[in-house]
Protein backbone atom coordinates (compact mmCIF):
# COMPACT_ATOMS: atom_id res chain seq x y z
CA UNK A 1 0.00 0.00 0.00
CA UNK A 2 1.30 3.43 -0.91
CA UNK A 3 1.60 5.91 1.96
CA UNK A 4 -0.92 8.70 2.30
CA UNK A 5 0.45 12.20 2.03
CA UNK A 6 -0.46 15.69 3.16
CA UNK A 7 1.22 18.88 2.04
CA UNK A 8 2.80 21.36 4.38
CA UNK A 9 0.39 24.29 4.42
CA UNK A 10 2.06 26.24 7.26
CA UNK A 11 5.58 26.80 6.00
CA UNK A 12 8.05 25.22 8.41
CA UNK A 13 5.41 23.53 10.56
CA UNK A 14 2.95 20.62 10.28
CA UNK A 15 0.12 21.11 12.79
CA UNK A 16 -1.98 18.15 13.93
CA UNK A 17 -5.13 18.10 16.04
CA UNK A 18 -5.53 15.04 18.30
CA UNK A 19 -9.06 13.99 19.26
CA UNK A 20 -9.42 10.77 21.22
CA UNK A 21 -11.66 8.48 23.26
CA UNK A 22 -14.99 9.98 22.22
CA UNK A 23 -16.95 6.86 23.35
CA UNK A 24 -20.00 7.76 21.28
CA UNK A 25 -23.33 5.91 21.21
CA UNK A 26 -26.02 5.42 18.59
CA UNK A 27 -28.45 6.97 21.10
CA UNK A 28 -27.84 10.72 21.20
CA UNK A 29 -28.66 10.56 24.92
CA UNK A 30 -25.99 7.92 25.49
CA UNK A 31 -24.06 8.53 28.70
CA UNK A 32 -20.76 7.19 30.06
CA UNK A 33 -20.36 7.46 33.83
CA UNK A 34 -22.69 10.43 33.94
CA UNK A 35 -21.36 12.29 30.88
CA UNK A 36 -23.42 12.58 27.70
CA UNK A 37 -20.61 11.73 25.29
CA UNK A 38 -22.24 13.31 22.22
CA UNK A 39 -22.75 16.56 24.12
CA UNK A 40 -19.16 16.65 25.39
CA UNK A 41 -17.81 15.69 21.93
CA UNK A 42 -19.57 18.62 20.29
CA UNK A 43 -18.51 20.95 23.10
CA UNK A 44 -14.90 20.01 22.27
CA UNK A 45 -15.44 20.52 18.54
CA UNK A 46 -17.07 23.89 19.14
CA UNK A 47 -14.20 24.95 21.40
CA UNK A 48 -11.65 23.91 18.78
CA UNK A 49 -13.53 25.89 16.12
CA UNK A 50 -13.59 28.91 18.41
CA UNK A 51 -9.78 28.96 18.56
CA UNK A 52 -9.71 29.61 14.79
CA UNK A 53 -6.36 27.84 14.65
CA UNK A 54 -5.35 26.36 11.33
CA UNK A 55 -4.13 22.78 11.16
CA UNK A 56 -3.16 20.22 8.53
CA UNK A 57 -4.82 17.01 9.75
CA UNK A 58 -6.81 15.40 12.54
CA UNK A 59 -5.56 12.30 14.33
CA UNK A 60 -8.18 10.17 16.11
CA UNK A 61 -6.45 7.71 18.44
CA UNK A 62 -9.17 5.19 19.19
CA UNK A 63 -12.20 4.36 21.34
CA UNK A 64 -14.41 6.41 19.07
CA UNK A 65 -17.44 4.23 19.88
CA UNK A 66 -18.79 2.84 23.14
CA UNK A 67 -21.61 0.67 21.80
CA UNK A 68 -19.98 -0.73 18.59
CA UNK A 69 -22.76 0.68 16.40
CA UNK A 70 -22.42 2.05 12.89
CA UNK A 71 -24.42 5.11 13.96
CA UNK A 72 -21.93 5.93 16.72
CA UNK A 73 -19.16 6.10 14.10
CA UNK A 74 -21.42 8.16 11.85
CA UNK A 75 -21.83 10.63 14.71
CA UNK A 76 -18.04 10.94 14.91
CA UNK A 77 -17.79 11.58 11.16
CA UNK A 78 -20.67 14.06 11.20
CA UNK A 79 -18.88 16.04 13.90
CA UNK A 80 -15.52 16.47 12.20
CA UNK A 81 -16.99 17.11 8.76
CA UNK A 82 -17.15 20.79 9.73
CA UNK A 83 -13.48 20.78 8.67
CA UNK A 84 -12.00 19.94 5.28
CA UNK A 85 -8.73 18.56 6.63
CA UNK A 86 -8.13 14.79 6.46
CA UNK A 87 -8.63 12.65 9.55
CA UNK A 88 -6.36 9.66 10.18
CA UNK A 89 -7.67 7.11 12.67
CA UNK A 90 -6.86 3.86 14.44
CA UNK A 91 -8.84 1.49 16.69
CA UNK A 92 -8.93 1.37 20.47
CA UNK A 93 -9.94 -1.46 22.75
CA UNK A 94 -13.61 -0.37 22.76
CA UNK A 95 -13.90 -0.11 18.98
CA UNK A 96 -15.62 -2.70 16.77
CA UNK A 97 -13.44 -2.78 13.70
CA UNK A 98 -15.96 -4.14 11.14
CA UNK A 99 -18.37 -1.25 11.78
CA UNK A 100 -15.54 1.23 12.26
CA UNK A 101 -14.01 0.41 8.89
CA UNK A 102 -17.31 0.27 7.02
CA UNK A 103 -18.31 3.77 8.17
CA UNK A 104 -14.99 5.58 8.37
CA UNK A 105 -13.52 4.21 5.15
CA UNK A 106 -16.65 5.12 3.18
CA UNK A 107 -16.44 8.78 4.18
CA UNK A 108 -13.75 11.42 4.00
CA UNK A 109 -11.58 9.79 6.63
CA UNK A 110 -8.34 8.04 5.76
CA UNK A 111 -7.22 4.61 6.96
CA UNK A 112 -3.47 4.58 6.43
CA UNK A 113 -0.67 2.90 8.32
CA UNK A 114 1.80 5.44 6.96
CA UNK A 115 1.40 9.14 6.19
CA UNK A 116 4.06 11.43 4.73
CA UNK A 117 3.71 14.83 6.38
CA UNK A 118 5.20 17.54 4.21
CA UNK A 119 8.84 17.00 3.30
CA UNK A 120 10.36 16.22 6.69
CA UNK A 121 8.06 13.94 8.71
CA UNK A 122 6.26 10.65 8.48
CA UNK A 123 3.47 9.37 10.72
CA UNK A 124 2.96 5.68 11.45
CA UNK A 125 -0.39 4.41 12.76
CA UNK A 126 -0.46 1.09 14.63
CA UNK A 127 -3.30 -1.21 15.68
CA UNK A 128 -2.77 -2.25 19.31
CA UNK A 129 -6.26 -3.70 19.84
CA UNK A 130 -6.63 -7.16 21.35
CA UNK A 131 -10.22 -8.23 20.83
CA UNK A 132 -12.25 -8.55 24.01
CA UNK A 133 -9.68 -7.26 26.50
CA UNK A 134 -8.69 -3.76 27.66
CA UNK A 135 -4.91 -4.10 27.37
CA UNK A 136 -3.01 -3.58 24.14
CA UNK A 137 -0.53 -5.65 22.17
CA UNK A 138 1.19 -5.15 18.84
CA UNK A 139 1.08 -8.25 16.66
CA UNK A 140 4.20 -9.48 14.90
CA UNK A 141 2.79 -7.95 11.71
CA UNK A 142 2.29 -4.56 13.35
CA UNK A 143 5.82 -4.65 14.75
CA UNK A 144 7.13 -5.57 11.31
CA UNK A 145 5.26 -2.65 9.77
CA UNK A 146 6.69 -0.27 12.35
CA UNK A 147 10.24 -1.37 11.57
CA UNK A 148 9.58 -1.37 7.83
CA UNK A 149 8.07 2.11 7.71
CA UNK A 150 10.85 3.56 9.85
CA UNK A 151 13.44 1.90 7.60
CA UNK A 152 11.82 3.21 4.41
CA UNK A 153 12.33 6.89 5.31
CA UNK A 154 15.37 7.18 7.59
CA UNK A 155 15.78 10.83 6.60
CA UNK A 156 12.28 11.76 7.86
CA UNK A 157 11.49 12.44 11.49
CA UNK A 158 8.83 9.98 12.66
CA UNK A 159 5.70 10.30 14.78
CA UNK A 160 4.18 6.97 15.90
CA UNK A 161 0.51 6.66 16.89
CA UNK A 162 -1.25 3.87 18.77
CA UNK A 163 -4.14 3.66 21.20
CA UNK A 164 -2.53 2.03 24.24
CA UNK A 165 0.15 3.74 26.31
CA UNK A 166 3.56 2.11 25.78
CA UNK A 167 4.88 2.93 29.25
CA UNK A 168 3.50 3.36 32.76
CA UNK A 169 1.28 6.40 33.16
CA UNK A 170 1.47 6.31 36.95
CA UNK A 171 -1.96 4.89 37.82
CA UNK A 172 -1.82 1.29 39.06
CA UNK A 173 -5.27 0.26 37.82
CA UNK A 174 -4.78 1.88 34.41
CA UNK A 175 -1.26 0.59 33.88
CA UNK A 176 -2.63 -2.97 33.95
CA UNK A 177 -4.14 -2.09 30.56
CA UNK A 178 -1.06 -0.65 28.83
CA UNK A 179 0.78 -2.11 25.83
CA UNK A 180 1.92 -5.50 27.12
CA UNK A 181 4.77 -6.07 24.65
CA UNK A 182 6.17 -2.59 25.03
CA UNK A 183 9.75 -3.87 25.37
CA UNK A 184 9.79 -5.05 21.76
CA UNK A 185 8.17 -1.81 20.65
CA UNK A 186 10.90 0.23 22.33
CA UNK A 187 13.63 -1.99 20.89
CA UNK A 188 12.44 -1.11 17.39
CA UNK A 189 12.14 2.56 18.26
CA UNK A 190 15.69 2.58 19.63
CA UNK A 191 17.01 1.20 16.34
CA UNK A 192 15.62 4.24 14.49
CA UNK A 193 16.85 7.49 16.07
CA UNK A 194 14.68 9.54 13.71
CA UNK A 195 11.62 8.32 15.67
CA UNK A 196 10.95 11.46 17.69
CA UNK A 197 7.58 10.98 19.36
CA UNK A 198 4.75 8.62 20.29
CA UNK A 199 1.14 9.76 20.66
CA UNK A 200 -1.54 7.60 22.26
CA UNK A 201 -5.07 7.74 23.67
CA UNK A 202 -6.61 5.33 26.19
CA UNK A 203 -5.60 6.97 29.47
CA UNK A 204 -8.13 9.86 29.39
CA UNK A 205 -5.61 12.38 30.71
CA UNK A 206 -2.80 14.61 29.53
CA UNK A 207 0.66 13.07 29.44
CA UNK A 208 3.92 14.50 28.11
CA UNK A 209 7.11 12.68 29.17
CA UNK A 210 10.35 11.47 27.62
CA UNK A 211 11.38 7.81 27.39
CA UNK A 212 14.58 6.66 25.70
CA UNK A 213 14.88 10.16 24.28
CA UNK A 214 11.41 9.92 22.68
CA UNK A 215 8.59 12.30 23.57
CA UNK A 216 5.48 10.34 24.68
CA UNK A 217 2.17 12.21 24.71
CA UNK A 218 -1.47 11.47 25.41
CA UNK A 219 -4.51 13.69 25.26
CA UNK A 220 -7.55 14.14 27.47
CA UNK A 221 -10.67 12.35 26.31
CA UNK A 222 -13.56 14.29 24.82
CA UNK A 223 -15.74 12.83 27.62
CA UNK A 224 -14.71 11.45 31.03
CA UNK A 225 -11.25 12.07 32.53
CA UNK A 226 -9.29 9.61 34.67
CA UNK A 227 -7.55 10.86 37.81
CA UNK A 228 -3.76 10.89 37.29
CA UNK A 229 -1.53 8.92 39.68
CA UNK A 230 -4.41 6.96 41.19
CA UNK A 231 -3.94 3.47 42.65
CA UNK A 232 -7.62 2.53 42.21
CA UNK A 233 -10.13 3.54 39.56
CA UNK A 234 -10.92 7.23 39.98
CA UNK A 235 -12.44 9.98 37.83
CA UNK A 236 -11.06 13.48 37.55
CA UNK A 237 -13.04 16.74 37.64
CA UNK A 238 -11.18 18.32 34.71
CA UNK A 239 -13.11 19.10 31.55
CA UNK A 240 -12.84 17.30 28.20
CA UNK A 241 -10.02 18.40 25.93
CA UNK A 242 -7.78 17.88 22.94
CA UNK A 243 -4.12 18.26 21.95
CA UNK A 244 -2.29 20.34 19.34
CA UNK A 245 1.01 19.10 17.90
CA UNK A 246 3.36 21.29 15.87
CA UNK A 247 6.03 19.33 13.99
CA UNK A 248 8.98 21.37 12.70
CA UNK A 249 11.37 20.56 9.89
CA UNK A 250 14.34 20.27 12.28
CA UNK A 251 12.59 17.55 14.35
CA UNK A 252 11.33 19.81 17.12
CA UNK A 253 7.85 19.22 18.51
CA UNK A 254 5.76 21.78 20.33
CA UNK A 255 2.51 20.57 21.85
CA UNK A 256 -0.21 21.82 24.13
CA UNK A 257 -3.44 20.54 25.64
CA UNK A 258 -6.56 22.67 25.70
CA UNK A 259 -9.88 22.01 27.41
CA UNK A 260 -13.49 23.13 27.17
CA UNK A 261 -14.25 26.24 29.21
CA UNK A 262 -17.48 28.04 30.06
CA UNK A 263 -19.36 24.91 31.10
CA UNK A 264 -18.61 22.05 33.45
CA UNK A 265 -18.79 18.34 32.67
CA UNK A 266 -19.08 16.46 35.94
CA UNK A 267 -19.06 12.64 35.86
CA UNK A 268 -20.60 10.32 38.42
CA UNK A 269 -17.82 10.23 40.99
CA UNK A 270 -19.44 7.25 42.74
CA UNK A 271 -18.64 5.04 39.76
CA UNK A 272 -16.25 2.19 40.48
CA UNK A 273 -15.36 1.33 36.89
CA UNK A 274 -16.75 0.95 33.39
Amino acid sequence: MQPCQIENANGDCIRLLQITDTHLFADEQGSLLGINTLHSYHAVLDAISATQRTFDAIIATGDLSQDHSALSYRRFVDGIQRWQQPCFWLPGNHDFQPEMRSVLQSGSLSHCSQVLLGEHWQMILLDSQVSGVPHGELSSEQLRLLDQHLSEYPQRHALVLLHHHPLEAGSTWLDQHKLVNRERFWQIMAAHPQAKAVVCGHIHQALNVRHQGVQVMASPSTCIQFMPDSHDFALDNQNPGWRWLDLYSDGRIESQVERVTGQQFRPDFDSSGY
